[in-house]
């Protein structure tokens, strides 16, 4: 049995081979630097691989698939999806690992896994005789074909969903977000729709006008582009210097407060922030003057300290140098002052540039050095606060 080469078969095996090296290598990355999310992402690329494989022998010369193999599972079908959903979760949350309850996620598969098993143990010629007295005539393939569009939609929306309370969420825990927004992800997930896609096209194209073998090529070339794309980016993906907690297994109450909260004045009155403290903070005699003091001296300690100088703050840290708790503090800044703590944070920095690009000692400065002293950490990050904040960019603003 060997393997032929042609210009069918060869890009397969080519990124076939390109999966399985780059699953190995973030393999032994993610075990030597502690991190599920390598482990996963290596598994995501094997799914990947396996996706192609088929055509990969079939255009190659080698059909032990459709022979001995007839019937045995294949590839890894409705486990994919979950599998690139829960590369996300461990991405953005540091803490996570699988527990009973995610089983779940796998019951599916399992079924899917136990049907086909149960039939090829049979051998050869039984599953010959299934195939046409069972799974043709009652459209199971068209079923599990279904079921699988219908579980890759689901996980994408739950992905979707995942990745948009996340983006929300670190505005409210780090005055820099562009490192750890993790755009490879929405990028990533686009590239696998767009190919889910375009192979679902195919499909619809082969029923309908009788495509055959080799016509039927051009969804497993774009799944071959799909791996080089993953497994290059995904291997090269910066990973944050902060240790993300990020679940979205908290209840929506609980999540931090964005900006649909509205402006209070500078120093409210007790009554009217009380009115606006959520109900996660624990209305106790003496709590509502604590958390106007507690305003109060955040506000000063902002303008005395400048904690904003550090490009690194985050909600944690700033609570852990004003001795306070970072949920109370939070809600502080989301409720007294209106803003989540990236824009709190930020607009220091915007105020800071301000003042320093009026200095003449500063003069010689550029305004991306002045940027970083402000505790900007990125061009990106300080011409969109900029922006923001004032309407103008930095150039017209200091030409007026």
């Amino acid at each position: 049995m060997s393997f032929h080469f042609s210009v069918y078969s060869s890009p397969l095996l080519f990124g076939f081979v390109q999966a399985w090296v780059y699953a190995v290598l973030l393999w032994v990355r993610g075990r030597r630097e502690e991190r599920l999310s390598d482990g996963l992402l290596g598994w995501v690329l094997v799914g990947m691989g396996f996706n192609i494989w088929e055509y990969m022998l079939g255009f190659g010369g080698i059909e032990i698939l459709w022979r001995e193999l007839e019937f045995s599972p294949r590839n890894f079908g409705y486990l994919f999806a979950p599998l690139c959903y829960f590369y996300l979760k461990s991405q953005v949350n540091a803490d996570f690992r699988f527990s009973w309850r995610d089983a779940r996620h796998a019951i599916p598969f399992l079924i899917f896994i136990a049907y086909h098993l149960a039939v090829f143990s049979q051998g050869h010629a039984f599953v010959e005789q299934w195939k046409m007295a069972v799974q043709y005539p009652y459209h199971l393939e068209d079923v599990e074909f279904i079921v699988g569009v219908l579980i890759n939609v689901y996980y994408l929306i739950l992905s979707l969903r995942l990745y948009r309370q996340y983006r929300a969420w670190i505005k409210t825990q780090f005055s820099e977000t562009d490192t750890i927004s993790f755009r490879w992800f929405r990028n990533f997930l686009v590239a696998l729709t767009a190919t889910t896609l375009f192979s679902l096209v195919m499909t619809l194209l082969s029923v309908a006008f009788g495509l055959n073998y080799w016509q039927n090529w051009w969804d497993e070339l774009a799944g071959v582009v799909l791996i080089y794309y993953v497994s290059i980016n995904g291997y090269a993906q910066t990973q944050p210097g902060h240790r993300l907690t990020f679940s979205d297994d908290l209840p929506v109450s609980t999540l931090p407060m964005t900006e649909s909260i509205p402006v209070f004045d500078p120093i409210p009155e007790a009554d009217s922030l009380a009115a606006a403290i959520p109900a996660i903070v624990p209305r106790s005699a003496g709590l509502v003057s604590d958390l106007v003091v507690l305003k109060t001296n955040l506000l000063a300690y902002m303008e005395i300290e400048k904690p904003y100088l550090d490009p690194d703050l985050s909600l944690s840290d700033l609570a852990r140098r004003m001795h306070t708790n970072p949920v109370v503090l939070s809600q502080v800044i989301n409720t007294g002052v209106g803003k989540n703590f990236n824009d709190f944070v930020n607009e220091y920095r915007v105020e800071e540039f301000k003042r320093q690009v009026r200095e003449p000692a500063n003069a010689h400065l550029s305004f991306l050095g002045l940027a970083l002293d402000c505790g900007f950490n990125s061009k990106a990050t300080f011409n969109r606060a900029f922006k923001k904040f004032t309407g103008a960019s930095p150039k017209a603003f200091a030409e007026t």
